[in-house]
C-alpha cells in the first residue's frame, strides 16, 4: 500500500514540475513577442527619422551653394518630425569655411544622425 502512496506523489510532482515549465516557456514566449511588436511599431518612426535627417543634409547643402537664395530656419515636417541641423566649422551652412554637416532627425522616441564632409 505504501508504494502506491509514493507513485501518486511521483506524479503529482511530475505533473506540477512539467505545468511550471510551461507556463515559463509561455511567459518567455510573450515576452519576446512583445518586444518585437515594440520594434515594428517604432519602425514608422525610425524611418520618420531617417527621412528628417535626409531632408536636413540636403536643406544644408543648399544654404552652402545657394546662400542668398536660401531661406532661415530649416525644413518643417507635417508628420511631427524634426531635425536639429549643425554646420562646421562655421556657425552656419552659408559660410565658405563649412565642411561638415551634421544632422539629426527626430520622430518620437527614435532618433537617426546622418554626417557629411566633404574638403575644402
Amino acid at each position: 500500500m505504501k508504494q502506491f502512496s509514493q507513485n501518486g506523489q511521483v506524479m503529482i510532482l511530475t505533473v506540477v514540475a512539467i505545468g511550471g515549465t510551461l507556463l515559463a516557456a509561455t511567459t518567455v514566449a510573450g515576452l519576446l513577442v512583445v518586444y518585437q511588436l515594440r520594434q515594428s511599431s517604432d519602425a514608422v518612426n525610425s524611418a520618420k527619422a531617417i527621412f528628417a535627417a535626409d531632408a536636413g543634409i540636403e536643406w544644408g547643402l543648399y544654404q552652402f551653394f545657394k546662400p542668398a537664395l536660401a531661406g532661415g530656419g530649416g525644413p518643417a515636417f507635417s508628420n511631427s518630425a524634426s531635425v536639429t541641423i549643425s554646420c562646421f566649422p562655421g556657425t552656419s551652412c552659408k559660410d565658405a569655411s563649412t565642411n561638415l554637416i551634421k544632422v539629426v532627425g527626430r520622430s518620437a522616441n527614435a532618433a537617426r544622425a546622418l554626417e557629411l564632409s566633404w574638403a575644402p
